[in-house]
C-alpha cells in the first residue's frame, strides 16, 4: 500500500497550485478525447467519409446516455472535496466507497439500454440511411465498455479531487497507447471498419479501469478503495445526488440539444457535412477539455476551501479561474482557426468538399468557445459551494433551451449552416451572464453562513 503526497489546495499558492493541477487534467482530457478522436482518425483515412459519419452521428447520443452518470461523479468529487478539506477521513472513505459502487450499477444499467435501444435512438435522431447500420454497429460495441469508462471516470474524480491529477493522466497515457495500436490492429490488418475502433476503445477503456482501481486498493490513506467494503452510505448517497443529479440532468439535456443540433444537421442530408462537422467537432472537443480542465479546478479548489471554512478565497478561486479558462480559451481557439485546414485534414483525406464544411463550423465555433469556458467555471464555483439546482436550471434555460429555440426559429426562417453554428456562442454569452449573477448571489449566502455577523438587514 502506498500514501501518495497531495498539494496543499487549501493552505498552498492559489494560482501556482490552479496551473499545477490544470496541467495533468488536460493531459487526461485530451489522451480521453483520443479515444474517439482515434476512432474517427482511423475509419476517416482508410475507410472514408461515410465510415466516419457513421462515427461522428453517435457522439451526441453517447454523452446523452452517459451524463446523467457522468453527473455523479461530479457530486462525488464535491463531496470528497469538501470531507478532504474539513480532514473528515472517514467521511471521505465512505464517499469513496459509495461511489464506486454507483459508477458499476450506472454502467451496466446504461450500457445495457445503450445496447439494446441504439437502433431506435439512431432512427429518431434522424440518421441517414447509409451510415445508420454503421452508427448502430460501433454503439452496441461502445456500449460494452460502459462500466469501465464509469468506473475509471468515478475513481479518476476522487483523485482529482483530494488534489492528485497526475496519476489518472499516466493511466491515459497507457490506455491511451493501447487504444491507438488496437485501433490500427483491427483496422489496417482485420479490415473490422468501426467494429474495429470500437472494440479498441472498450478494451483501452478497461485497462485504465484496471490500473486506477488496483492503485486505489494499494492506497493507504483515506481515499483507499477496498473491495470488500463496497457499500452505499445513505449519507453519502443523498450528498453526491445533491449535486451530482442536478449536474447530470444538465449534461443530458445540454447533450439532448446538441442531439437537436444533429438532427437539423442530418436534414441536410448530407454525409458529406455530416463528415466535415464532425472532424470539426472533433478539434473543438480538444478545445473544451481544455477549458474543462479550469471547470474541474474550479471545482475542487472551491469545494476544499468550503469544507475548510474559507469562504474568502472562493471570490479568489473564481477570478483566477476565469482569467485562465479565457486565455486557455482564445489562444488554443485562434490556433485552431489557423491550423483548420491541416487539422481538419488528419480526419479527412479524400473529400475537399468535407474540410470546406469542417471550416466553416470552425470559423463560427472555435474563436468562441472561450464564453463556453466562462459559463462552466461559474458553474463549477456554485458546485463547490454545494449549489447545483441553480445552475442545472440556469444552463438548461440558457445554454440549452435558447439553442433548441434558436433552431426552432431563426434556423427554421433561414436553414443554413451559419445560422446553425451560431446557436453555440449566442447561447453560451447569455448563460454566462445569468450564471455570474447567480454566483454572486450564493457566494453572499455562504458568507452569511460561515460568518453570521456579515449578515445585513434586507
Amino acid at each position: 500500500m502506498r500514501t501518495e503526497k497531495r498539494m496543499d489546495i487549501v493552505n498552498g499558492p492559489m494560482i501556482p497550485n490552479i496551473i499545477r493541477y490544470i496541467i495533468p487534467v488536460i493531459a487526461s482530457g485530451f489522451l480521453q478525447l483520443l479515444y474517439n478522436a482515434a476512432d474517427n482518425i482511423v475509419v476517416g483515412r482508410f475507410d472514408g467519409p461515410v465510415a466516419l459519419a457513421a462515427v461522428g452521428a453517435t457522439g451526441a447520443l453517447i454523452n446523452l446516455l452517459l451524463n446523467i452518470c457522468f453527473g455523479l461523479s461530479t457530486g462525488a468529487s464535491v463531496a470528497v472535496a469538501q470531507a478532504y478539506g474539513a480532514r473528515d477521513e472517514r467521511g471521505v472513505h465512505k464517499v469513496v466507497h459509495t461511489a464506486v459502487l454507483v459508477s458499476i450499477i450506472g454502467g451496466l444499467v446504461v450500457g445495457m439500454v445503450g445496447i439494446l435501444f441504439s437502433k431506435q435512438f439512431l432512427i429518431w435522431m434522424g440518421t441517414p440511411a447509409d451510415v445508420l447500420p454503421l452508427s448502430k454497429l460501433y454503439l452496441q460495441i461502445y456500449f460494452l465498455g460502459t462500466p469501465a469508462s464509469l468506473v475509471y471516470n468515478f475513481c479518476a474524480s476522487i483523485l482529482r479531487a483530494a488534489g492528485d491529477t497526475k496519476r489518472p493522466m499516466i493511466f491515459l497515457i497507457i490506455s491511451g497507447f493501447v487504444n491507438v495500436v488496437f485501433n490500427l490492429i483491427f483496422v489496417l490488418v482485420f479490415h473490422m471498419s468501426v467494429a474495429g475502433v470500437a472494440l479498441a476503445t472498450i478494451i483501452s477503456q478497461y485497462v485504465s479501469m484496471v490500473m486506477i482501481v488496483v492503485y486505489m486498493v494499494r492506497l493507504k490513506d483515506c481515499c483507499r478503495l477496498e473491495l470488500n467494503k463496497l457499500k452505499i452510505y445513505r449519507n453519502k448517497l443523498i450528498s453526491i445526488i445533491r449535486v451530482g443529479l442536478p449536474a447530470g440532468i444538465q449534461g443530458t439535456v445540454f447533450s439532448l440539444s446538441n442531439v437537436v443540433v444533429q438532427t437539423a444537421l442530418n436534414s441536410f442530408d448530407s454525409s458529406i457535412i455530416m463528415a466535415g462537422s464532425t472532424a470539426a467537432s472533433q478539434i473543438e472537443n480538444f478545445i473544451y477539455i481544455a477549458m474543462n480542465s479550469v471547470y474541474q479546478a474550479a471545482l475542487t479548489f472551491t469545494g476544499q476551501n468550503i469544507g475548510a471554512g474559507q469562504i474568502r478565497k472562493v471570490h479568489k478561486v473564481m477570478a483566477y479561474c476565469v482569467g485562465i479558462v479565457t486565455v486557455i480559451g482564445i489562444t488554443i481557439g485562434q490556433i485552431s482557426i489557423l491550423l483548420a485546414e491541416p487539422l481538419l485534414g488528419i480526419f479527412i483525406t479524400d473529400e475537399p468538399s468535407a474540410i470546406i464544411y469542417g471550416i466553416e463550423r470552425m470559423r463560427i465555433v472555435s474563436p468562441t468557445y472561450f464564453l463556453c469556458g466562462l459559463m462552466e467555471v461559474l458553474v463549477g464555483c456554485q458546485r463547490g459551494m454545494g449549489a447545483s439546482v441553480t445552475p442545472m436550471v440556469v444552463s438548461m434555460l440558457g445554454a440549452c433551451g435558447l439553442r433548441i429555440l434558436w433552431i426552432a426559429t431563426v434556423f427554421a426562417a433561414s436553414p443554413s449552416l451559419t445560422m446553425l453554428y451560431l446557436s453555440y456562442p449566442v447561447s453560451w454569452f447569455i448563460t454566462s451572464a445569468a450564471h455570474l449573477f447567480f454566483y454572486f448571489r450564493r457566494h453572499r449566502k455562504m458568507s452569511v453562513l460561515y460568518n453570521p455577523q456579515n449578515a445585513v438587514a434586507e
